[in-house]
């Protein structure tokens, strides 16, 4: 027969709180589920899309037909030289949308009740990127999709040109970490669209996107040969159009990984401080 102890400073072992259960990829599996959340939001607001549907198609009829004839000599060789750096191009701009919507988010308390769940601290943020992905899946496709309906050539092949969408997919990966950082750190939506601009502008047009760097005056040169944008429309040209693939593509790779070091732990800091 089991006898109990009666002694008062004996544990009260059906009070004691039981540890919580630690499961692994804790953090994988919150980040994708919410990440569902910034799915049903864009399904139920389909004007986000405008500017990865509507924008890019503008770029190229501005781009190709007002300066394809004074930049290339015809519209289909500057066509073939500048559709690789637009969806670069299209895809950045894509990216600064999601410190846009951190900052509101977080300005209407939205962040605060996903703290109270029994989540992984870092996955609303985390989802909130891998639910960005989608819109840059579509502006990928769109600006690709219509460059070959007007007489775009992918001279390479299909592995060749899936990379290229892959490495470009990656590259904006790391490189919306700069609004997320921005989007946690300004006090206002407005201010952090404007602020993601000036960061976004001298990436883009200081670099080879739009004119060959021989053109350029030797101090501009100079910022364009060390602009990590430029890599990636080297890396992209040569995937789809042919030329050099290796350097290009190590360099886009090894920037990626430089922006993603800084500004991933600097945007996590900043959100479990502010949230």
């Amino acid at each position: 027969m089991t006898t109990l102890s009666l002694d008062p400073a004996a544990p009260d072992l059906a009070a004691a709180p039981s540890p919580p259960v630690q499961r692994p990829f804790g953090l994988i599996r919150h980040s994708l589920a919410l990440s569902r959340r910034t799915l049903l939001v864009m399904r139920r607001t389909p004007e986000q899309f405008f500017d990865v549907t509507v924008q890019p198609i503008i770029f190229v009829v501005l781009f190709v037909y007002l300066f394809g004839g004074a930049v290339a000599g015809s519209q289909h060789a500057y066509l073939q030289y500048v559709l690789p750096a637009l969806m670069v191009q299209t895809v950045m701009f894509a990216s600064m949308t999601i410190g846009v919507n951190l900052n509101a988010d977080v300005k209407k308390g939205v962040f605060d009740r996903l703290r109270s769940l029994p989540i992984a601290r870092s996955a609303p943020l985390i989802g909130a990127v891998l639910g960005d992905v989608v819109r840059y899946l579509i502006s990928i496709v769109v600006i690709l999709a219509f460059g070959i309906a007007i007489g775009f050539r992918i001279q390479t092949g299909p592995a060749q040109a899936v990379v290229a969408c892959l490495l470009l997919l990656c590259f904006a990966l790391c490189l919306c970490w700069i609004s997320v950082l921005f989007g946690l750190l300004l006090r206002e939506p407005g201010a952090v669209q404007g602020v993601s601009f000036l960061v976004m502008f001298p990436l883009t047009f200081g670099s080879n996107m739009f004119v060959p760097v021989g053109t350029l005056p030797g101090w501009l040169r100079g910022w364009v040969d060390i602009n990590p944008v430029s890599h990636v429309v080297s890396a992209m040209r040569g995937l789809l159009v042919g030329g050099p693939v290796a350097g290009p593509v190590l360099w886009s790779v090894a920037s990626g990984v430089a922006i993603l070091a800084v500004f991933f732990p600097l945007a996590v800091q900043v959100y479990r401080r502010r949230t």
